[in-house]
């Protein structure tokens, strides 16, 4: 590898890269490897990260992982294929920051449903300052189920959301009306009650609850519901054992009727595994894009994961497509990104 010829990661960031230089020289190979370090910080449901990466000269395979499936709250591994869908994209934006496009063939063998995408390399183009800040918002992305603040969620920040995703074929549609989210509120508190009422359900969450100290690097930490990351194992026995449905529901009302200047739905055409990848790479983008801007962003699913609800929440929002996200956008405190585990440990032969 030519060190003259390689392109320095900015400073800016805080990746597992951060070291390294991207391989300008090597072979396709060794560049989709190195850009694979950026595809695995991608987000995922309960920060399953349900991908493995098959790695051959020219391409690389994107393979679902159903091992890291959630049959619970996600039966046709729905946000599963969502999860890998953003995983791409975050490939992508890191491939046009060092001057590379991805081709990605979505759904290659018809006789292999776990082999999501075939990803290679073509055209070399020049990166831009939109290409740098979504690169850049990689290392600091992340959720919050904290209450935002009152700031107001700027037009053309949500013009350009509402764009990113149009150009994949996704719509987003933005609610900032109070009684509309109100609305959508109650429809989130009752998807609360019902899952919560179910003690497979329970499990299944309290499963995915690990502290960061965990040698596993996946799942929520105890601090994304509100208690130190030390007693995540205490919050997992609580979350098993009893059902804390009004509660939350009552919180999540609250944040999204008093603390969220805005809601998301991200919608695609069809309810099949080309619209979920295809959501995926859309979430993707959004959230960059937020994240360059300083926002941030949760998830507020329930009213879609809860089947019965998610015909009552397309005709609240009005998309024209199938609800496949739903999100509260605004302004606060970031929290800890999620860990992450080391790419060797989704790499296979």
């Amino acid at each position: 590898m030519s060190a003259e010829t390689s392109t320095k990661i900015p400073q800016t960031t805080t990746t597992v890269a951060d070291a390294l230089t991207f391989p300008a020289d090597a072979s396709s190979r060794d560049q989709l490897h190195f850009l694979l370090e950026f595809a695995v910080r991608a987000p995922s449901g309960h920060n399953t990260q349900p991908w493995l990466f098959r790695l051959s000269d020219d391409y690389v395979d994107l393979i679902a992982d159903r091992t890291r499936a959630l049959p619970v709250v996600d039966p046709f591994d729905r946000e599963l294929t969502i999860s890998c869908g953003a995983a791409i994209d975050h490939m992508a934006v890191a491939a046009r920051q060092f001057g590379r496009e991805l081709l990605v063939d979505e759904f290659p063998d018809a006789a292999d449903p776990d082999l999501l995408a075939r990803i290679s390399l073509r055209n070399a183009l020049s990166p831009d300052g939109t290409d740098h800040e979504l690169f850049a918002a990689i290392s600091h992305r992340s959720t919050s189920r904290q209450a935002f603040d009152d700031t107001s969620f700027p037009d053309e920040l949500a013009d350009r959301c509402k764009s990113v995703a149009a150009e994949l074929d996704i719509e987003l549609t933005l609610i900032s009306d109070r009684n509309e989210r109100m609305a959508i509120g109650e429809l989130v508190a009752e998807g609360d009650k019902i899952q919560f009422a179910d003690p497979r359900f329970r499990r299944e969450l309290a499963s995915w609850v690990h502290s960061r100290r965990s040698s596993t690097q996946d799942g929520m930490s105890g601090g994304a519901f509100g208690m130190p990351d030390i007693l995540s194992p205490i919050g997992a026995l609580v979350i098993r054992t009893f059902d804390m449905g009004k509660g939350v529901a009552a919180g999540d009302k609250k944040r999204i009727a008093e603390a969220s200047p805005i809601l998301a739905v991200l919608s695609s055409p069809n309810d099949e595994l080309h619209g979920w990848l295809k959501t995926g790479q859309a979430l993707s983008h959004v959230l960059l894009t937020l994240a360059a801007s300083g926002g941030l962003a949760s998830y507020l699913n329930q009213p879609i994961e809860v089947e019965v609800l998610r015909p009552k929440l397309k005709e609240l929002v009005g998309c024209e497509g199938v609800p496949q996200l739903l999100m509260r956008f605004g302004y606060g405190t970031a929290c800890v990104t999620s860990v992450r585990r080391s790419l060797d440990k989704v790499l296979i032969s």
